[in-house]
Order: C-alpha cells, then structure tokens, then sequence
C-alpha cells in the first residue's frame, strides 16, 4: 500500500480483512504520520521508507490518490509484470449495488452530495463518499446489492482504474487543473475520460453538452449519454429555458428556488437531477429535495454578516475556473483573497472578471508574486501574506454591502493541511472578528 492517508489507510483496512499479507510505504517518515502509525500497528502491518526496493518482491501494488501513478519505481513495478492500481479500483472489486460515479473539474461535490441527498429523500437506499467524507474502500463494508454508491472522483482517482464501472457515470465539466500532476490538459481530460470507458452498453453518462470534452465523452463510451445544458434544450437530458429546468419536455423546477448561488450550481442541479432520476426517483420528489439542499461546507459558504459586510468560504475553489465561478455568483462589491500553492495555472483568466466585480484582490500564500504579476494591469491588489491577515485588511477597508470572498485559485499546502483546514482557518478568523 503506497500512501497512508485517509484512502490508503481504508484500504488497508479492507484489506487486512481480507486476508491479504501487506506491508505499507509512504515517502514521509511514519514519525510525521501519527495516524497511520496507529493503524499500522493495530492491524500489525510493517511500514518501509519509500524506496525503489520496498516495491519488490509484491503481487499487487495499491496506490492512494495523493500518489502520482507515474513515479520511476512504480513504472519498473509495472514493466516487471506487477499489478498496479488506485484505491477506487480495489473498492470496485468489492462494493455491493449500483454506483454513481460523478467527476468534473469543478462542482463534483456539491453535485455527489446533492445526489445522495435527493435519493435519501425519495426513499431510495444511498451511501456517499470517494473524494468526498468516506473513502470508497471504507464504503464496502456498509454496501448493500439493493443500495446506490454515490461516489465523487478525483482525477487522481480515475487514471487507475481497469474494471472499475459507474452504472450512472457524470461529468460537470472540463478545464485546466492538476496540470503539476497530469503535464498537460489532454493528459488531464483522459484520465476523467476513464470513468466513460469503463461503462457498459446498459449504463449512462451524464454529461454537459455545452462543455466540447464532455461531448469528446460521448463518443468514446458505450453507455448511453444523457445530456444536461444551461444553453439550449436537449433530449435525453435536463435543460434550462426562461427560468426553468425541464426535464425531457417536462417542468422539473424555477432555477429560482435551487438554494445555492451561482449559476455554475444551476449546471450541478441540472447534473444531479438527471443522475437521481436514473437512479428511480421521481421528478417531484427531485424538486422537493433540491428545496432542502444547503451548501456544501467550503463551497460558497456564507460564514457570516458583521457591521453590514458579508464573508463567503469558498475554500474549495482551488483552480482559476472554480473562481471564475464564484465571482460569477455576485454582483460584485468583492474583496477577493487569492493565493497559496501554484498548480501551474493561468491567472490572467480572472482579471477580466476582477476588474468588473472585485474592489481589490488579497495576496496570500507561495504563488502571490505570480498572481501579482499576472494581474498587475488594472487589479488593485494588496499583499497581505497570510489569510489572517487578509481577512482583517478586508474587514478594514470593506464598507457595508461588500463581501469579502476566499475563493483562492490555488492548492492549500503551503500553508494549510488541506483545502477544509484553510476553510475552517478562514472560518475562524472571521467569527472573532469585532463588530
């Protein structure tokens, strides 16, 4: 088992369950790996510092998400004859029922968590996680024949999978992200395109027919595509006219009752809907349910109105086009806090939308001087370092019916254990504030 973070250690737990004789490796030191250490010593499994060697002599190799499938001992693993594959590969080999797979480069959770809520809602059996709370391999034991896995995938997650199928499998949409990883966005969009080649001829696709990779998509699967657009109607498939989604001609709900801002989260209704209504429920019970949907924490999450100033986490957003999307949900009035770990992106995407919505843009983290230089022409920006001291230049500078936003374009890990710590970070800064 190669990674000991959540997903490596759930499948270690699998299997250990299952008989399997195990040893387990991560390029950190076990002394900075508290949590694995535990495990590792209740399920009496050695621990071996990451090396060419540790990868000899194995039958299988099972890689967690957070390692790079690519990495030179795992390659002359695999030119040796060893099987290599990704923890979402091993829990499809066990997961009792019918999964949904929903991928995307923005919105996968929202949209993974609006799904099970809806079928919970309607009465069908559901269990979620992948990329989202539980990992797929800790889903197992809990899985049922008569039950939906509901699972959000990550990139990282689908370039490994062989056998792994999605009975119902959902692309949002496709833009640069990872590229520190995945090197070019072709390498990107294939290994999403993974979950559409698995599928088989009873299965759907749920995907975006105003996104050109999504259509790509459809072409390359044998599942049956059903399409969802915010631009014209479509059939099979959930659409957007005058206010309105329908669903194959008929009305499904007003956009003005989703309870969720943006209209990129009118796009992961649309998505879900489609998904859950394949999945057996019905139209009212769908719309009932979306009523009931609360944001997702970290996701254009409001925190708090102090002294007339709204404050909004979005600490997910954590490449150019999930910012994009949420600048789009405000009319504008922004104090904008970007920065932390660079994934090779392009900022100079945001400033036409900076500068129609933003009264200035707060720098924080590794990738600021690059931000700065990227946005220097017309973006008033301020170099604040830290989010704590962002948010307080923002409080500072803001006047009543501003919003300050943390949508940061970038990765957390400069500063941050990960996207949710820099959001309860953020969070907690701003609920000390003074009125």
């Amino acid at each position: 088992m190669v990674g000991l973070e959540r997903s490596g250690l759930a499948a270690l737990e699998l299997l250990k369950k299952r008989g399997v004789h195990l040893r387990a490796t991560d390029s950190r030191p076990l002394s900075q790996l508290p949590k694995a250490a535990e495990v590792l010593k209740r399920l009496d499994v050695p621990f071996e510092p990451q090396s060419p060697e540790v990868f000899e002599g194995t039958d299988l190799i099972v890689l967690s998400p957070g390692v790079p499938a690519d990495l030179e001992p795992i390659e002359a693993a695999r030119q040796r004859g060893v099987n290599v594959i990704g923890e979402v590969e091993l829990a499809g080999m066990y997961l009792k029922g019918k999964t949904i797979g929903i991928t995307g480069s923005n919105g996968k959770t929202t949209t993974t968590a609006m799904v099970g809520h809806i079928l919970r809602e309607a009465g069908i059996a559901a269990q979620v996680g992948g990329n989202i709370g539980t990992a797929a391999t800790a889903l197992v034991d809990g899985s049922r024949p008569d039950q939906w896995n509901v699972l959000e995938l990550s990139s990282f997650q689908l370039e490994t999978i062989r056998t792994f199928r999605a009975h119902i499998g959902v692309c949002l949409n496709i833009t640069p992200d990872h590229l520190d990883r995945h090197h070019t966005l072709a390498n990107y969009a294939a290994a999403k395109g993974r979950l559409f080649e698995t599928q088989q001829p009873d299965d759907y696709a749920v995907l975006n027919a105003d996104d050109s990779f999504c259509v790509d998509y459809s072409a390359l699967t044998r599942a049956r595509p059903v399409w969802f657009s915010s631009t014209r109607a479509i059939t099979p498939g959930v659409w957007l006219d005058n206010g309105r989604l329908w669903f194959d001609g008929d009305p499904l709900m007003p956009a003005a009752e989703i309870p969720i801002r943006g209209r990129h989260n009118i796009e992961n209704t649309m998505a879900a809907a489609a998904a859950a209504r394949l999945a057996g429920a019905e139209l009212a019970a769908i719309a009932g349910a979306v009523r009931t949907f609360r944001a997702v924490e970290h996701r254009l999450e409001f925190v708090r109105n102090a002294r007339g100033v709204d404050f909004y986490n979005d600490s997910k957003a954590t490449n150019v086009d999930a910012t994009l999307k949420a600048l789009d949900a405000f009319e504008g009035g922004l104090w904008v806090i970007l920065g932390g770990k660079d994934k090779d992106s392009d900022y100079t995407l945001l400033a036409g939308s900076l500068r129609k919505k933003a009264r200035s843009v707060l720098l924080i983290g590794a990738a600021a001087p690059k931000i700065a230089e990227q946005l220097s022409h017309g973006v008033p920006l301020i170099h604040s370092g830290t989010l704590q001291a962002a948010v307080k230049e923002a409080y500072a500078r803001a006047s009543a019916g501003d919003t300050v936003l943390l949508a940061p374009a970038c990765a957390s890990f400069d500063q941050f254990e990960n996207y949710e710590h820099r959001g309860r970070v953020f969070k907690q800064i701003v609920g000390e504030l003074e009125i």
